[in-house]
């Protein structure tokens, strides 16, 4: 009997669990607008207010005409139709109701006027106009509201019009219950397809900002894992000299102090230690993704090479010039290889994106500032679409930031495109603030 009981109250829960979710569903007023076309924004709004005119005028001929029912009655009615089309628009959920409800009213209104044998015969429990009407209100139901919602919508309406018309009943009629089911369910599955196929199309344009996005930042981030490796080498190249010359030191003075051997040997050994932990570093970020043939031992690139870079460019068949003004003089590691980089990933830009340009690079040394620029004259025809495109600017932006420069990069002359970088070329003094990010 105990277990009888539990089955019981489980069949009660999962009853009350259902009308919870159908109070959920069914019950609310919700703004749920109908989204704008994209091609033509209003269009869709447009036609359904046309069309809920156009129901309301034929279902107010229909009912009073051939129904015989009185106007106190078919205005409601008729206006209860067209205005669920317009309720729908925003409010699905209530316009629904609105539309059954009228749908109820009518329905009982016209049976009241029927007689038995008098030749005429009225289309019940729906009307034409309002079979119409509550068609145009379930697609716009199923447009944005969840499949659940939509498939209860259509089964309450197969039941309110199975009841009127197979349990009721009138006294003549022509049964449109079949047929009211039937097109509910076809513009239900059509409503629920569409409002899939634009979820879908919705994430995939999400998703394909997402992966833009993370190209973008990959692409970053591996060329700050460049930029770490070329700047450990330049800094393990100078852990070295010291500790050459801490180690020479001492052999360049007679008889040298036992105090000044201690000093130096201290220097050797904080520098050794110091080249040790670097290397270990710089061999972890080697071992990731190596350039294509560029080997993890090869020394990095001067301003020295430019030429040979140039050489190699002309060779792949684009024409380039090249201008140097200001005194050409030694300048830091780190701003003759970011240099080097800018000009390189210009350059290859050209190649890509400007099929048949002409490319001319200025190197300006000033006492300060050290000026590249790369221009390129307008393509003579167009490149195919490229899905790094503009990746390589996010490289060349962050050599110059990390120097403490700019750059800047757009269309010049027409059709052609422009890279410019200004690179401190002397370094900060014991005074100068630290940079905010509290990066050395």
């Amino acid at each position: 009997m105990s277990s009888l009981n539990a089955v019981g109250d489980t069949g009660a829960e999962h009853i009350r669990r259902w009308l919870g979710v159908l109070r959920d569903d069914l019950l609310t007023a919700r703004v749920d607008p109908l989204p704008p076309s994209m091609w033509l924004r209003w269009l869709p709004h447009g036609v359904v207010w046309i069309m809920a005119v156009v129901v309301t005028i034929v279902e107010l001929v229909e009912l009073h005409e051939h129904g015989l029912v009185p106007y106190g009655i078919v205005v409601p009615v008729a206006l209860g139709h067209g205005g669920a089309m317009v309720l729908a628009l925003w409010r699905p959920v209530p316009g629904w109701w609105t539309s059954l409800a009228a749908m109820v009213v009518g329905a009982f209104a016209v049976r009241a006027e029927m007689v038995v044998g008098d030749g005429e015969s009225f289309t019940w429990p729906w009307s034409s106009a309002g079979l119409v009407g509550h068609i145009l209100v379930l697609l716009l139901l199923a447009l944005r509201v969840p499949t659940r919602v939509s498939v209860e919508a259509l089964a309450l309406t197969a039941l309110v019009t199975g009841v009127l018309q197979g349990w009721i009943g009138a006294p003549d009629y022509d049964p449109t219950g079949r047929l009211t089911v039937t097109l509910s369910a076809v513009v239900v599955v059509l409503g629920i397809a569409l409002r899939g196929r634009r979820e879908a199309r919705a994430e995939l344009m999400q998703q394909t900002t997402l992966t833009a996005e993370e190209r973008a930042r990959r692409t970053l981030l591996e060329e700050r894992s460049r930029i770490a490796r070329e700047l450990h080498d330049v800094v393990a190249h100078h852990m070295s000299v010291i500790s050459i010359q801490a180690q020479v030191a001492p052999h360049l003075v007679k008889d040298p102090p036992d105090e000044l051997k201690e000093n130096l040997a201290g220097i050797r050994q904080n520098a050794v230690e110091a080249l040790t932990e670097l290397r270990r570093v710089l061999d972890v970020l080697r071992s990731e993704h190596p350039a294509p043939g560029e080997r993890a031992d090869a020394p990095q690139p001067t301003l020295d090479r430019l030429e040979a870079l140039v050489e190699n460019t002309r060779a792949a068949g684009l024409t380039v010039t090249t201008e140097v003004t200001g005194e050409r003089r030694p300048l830091p590691p780190g701003v003759e290889l970011s240099a080097y980089r800018i000009v390189q990933e210009a350059l290859s830009n050209v190649l890509r994106h400007a099929h048949g340009a002409t490319a001319h690079v200025t190197l300006a040394y000033g006492p300060r500032v050290l000026r590249v620029e790369v221009v390129n004259s307008a393509p003579t025809r167009e490149a195919p679409p490229s899905a790094g495109a503009r990746h390589g600017l996010l490289g060349m932006r962050e050599r110059a930031v990390m120097l403490g420069g700019t750059l800047t990069a757009g269309p010049w002359s027409g059709r052609g495109y422009r890279v410019e970088a200004r690179l401190p070329v002397s370094a900060p003094s014991a005074t100068d603030p630290l940079p905010q990010d509290g990066t050395a």
